[in-house]
């Protein structure tokens, strides 16, 4: 009985710690949820304003697509029903080639689903759900300027221009791939801080399909559309109002490029040529384009994570990604889920948490990172290749005939929560080994469907993959 109380006490001094989270994004608003519920008092810090009072998502964020690791997180603080309402299932990609033949290839098994979700929605609920906890305290308008890693002493810049200074014990960095806690991380002169923020070739800009009168979709609901057009391509991902969020993806600059792409004619000229289907359901595609900026795409590696074991990164903040995946808010929040079973692990020693944190999350981190940036090529070229479309008919029927030996790549990423991204990353590279071994097979177009080439396949699987453990 005396032990008992004892840790009690102990556990309910511990959790009098305060925690400051700068960034009250998806992954900043889900993580002050998950650390109030074990009991800390939360500072969310966001430097814009309120998005419930302004517009400030307008024209400069993607849809995103919560799948089962995000799903995963969100279950654990009992929020997914909350967040499904606002949720639209897409259960197979619907590819439109140049000519506006369509195909169609479903995400998974029957029933399986990425969920299309507004960016500016699932923030605000989150914001909302937030605010309802107790101990969760929001500070709009607060950009961070300065933060003393010694005693994690911070001071704000609000809205009217008033240094405000806040003292926590514990700081998180959730402020997206610019992160200022990182910049000021990486000015630290005794730490030995690695760091790289490389653009991609690649931005993007949102373009968009408005709803037919009465409401309803323009394309099929529960899809994500694709324009494949190799070096670029146009996205559309649906929304609860009946419109669709599209998004082109195209080198910055070059000979087909944002930049070569500077008037009116030659607007009209490239949405004619590669987009002649689209242009029917798209609005205002010509002045919308040039109209807009392009947005750039980034990637992020940084180590380590920590600071003297009180500061740390979470979500684009440590690992910022292309969303070719559609991981991203995923990886945030199963960043999150981590980190709050790791503080019951370790009984709310925050100095352990957060070790262990970095190093179970940091190489699934860099895993992730590198499928979505592979994943370009595959979205934007391969989806409309009938060899490739062959292969992943061939994988989803031996995946049937042997799920214990074979679960595709997509599936392992997307629909496994439980299996780590950096495994989903190394069988992924030995499947493809074995695959191009049976795409060589003579007469494959022909003879896919035969017991010969499955035969095959299970071989090569046996003798590669049956050590591995999912």
């Amino acid at each position: 009985m005396n032990n008992s109380i004892t840790k009690q006490t102990e556990t309910s001094s511990l959790t009098d710690q305060k925690i400051a989270i700068n960034g009250a994004g998806p992954v900043g608003a889900l993580l002050a949820v998950m650390l109030a519920k074990k009991g800390y008092q939360i500072d969310l810090f966001e430097s814009r304003p309120d998005s419930r009072k302004t517009n400030i998502y307008q024209g400069k964020s993607i849809n995103l697509a919560l799948s089962d690791r995000g799903w995963k997180a969100l279950n654990a603080v009992g929020l997914d029903a909350e967040i499904r309402q606002h949720a639209i299932p897409m259960y197979c990609r619907v590819m439109h080639d140049i000519q506006g033949k369509i195909t169609k290839q479903p995400y998974g098994k029957e029933g399986q689903a990425i969920w299309s979700v507004s960016r500016a929605g699932i923030n605000e609920q989150l914001i909302n759900l937030a605010e309802q906890e107790s101990g969760v305290n929001v500070h709009f308008g607060h950009r961070l300027t300065q933060l003393n890693f010694a005693d994690k002493t911070a001071v704000y810049m609000d809205e009217n221009h008033h240094q405000k200074i806040h003292e926590s014990d514990l700081v998180f960095g959730a402020d997206g791939t610019f992160s200022k806690v990182r910049r000021l991380m990486q000015e630290l002169p005794k730490e030995r801080i690695s760091y790289s923020l490389n653009y991609m070739q690649q931005s993007y800009m949102e373009l968009s399909i408005a709803a037919n009168e009465d409401g309803t979709h323009k394309l099929e609901k529960n899809a994500l559309h694709i324009w494949p057009r190799k070096d670029f391509m146009l996205i559309a991902l649906p929304n609860l109002d009946g419109s669709f969020t599209c998004t082109l993806f195209m080198n910055h600059e070059g000979e087909l490029s944002f930049s070569s792409i500077n008037n009116k004619q030659k607007t009209q000229a490239f949405f004619q040529q590669y987009f002649a289907e689209a242009m029917e359901y798209l609005e205002d595609p010509i002045d919308d384009f040039l109209s807009k900026t392009p947005s750039p795409l980034c990637l992020v590696h940084i180590y380590p994570w920590l600071v003297n074991d009180c500061v740390a990164l979470i979500g684009d903040a440590a690992h910022a990604m292309v969303p070719f995946y559609g991981q991203g808010m995923n990886c945030g929040f199963e960043d999150c889920r981590v980190l709050a079973e790791l503080v019951e692990q370790h009984d709310h020693h925050w100095s352990d948490i957060l070790k262990a944190y970095q190093q179970e999350r940091k190489e699934n981190g860099d895993a992730i990172i590198e499928l979505a940036k592979r994943n370009f090529i595959e979205m934007s070229d391969l989806a409309g290749d009938a060899t490739f479309l062959l292969q992943k008919k061939i994988e989803a029927q031996f995946h049937k005939m042997h799920p214990e030996l074979w679960i595709p790549l997509y599936s392992m990423v997307t629909f496994s929560p439980d299996i780590p991204y950096k495994t989903a990353l190394s069988v992924g590279d030995i499947q493809q080994k074995i695959m191009d071994e049976i795409m060589l097979l003579p007469n494959i177009e022909q003879e896919w469907q035969q017991a010969h080439v499955y035969q095959k396949l299970h071989q090569l699987a046996q003798n590669k993959l049956s050590k591995v453990n999912l």
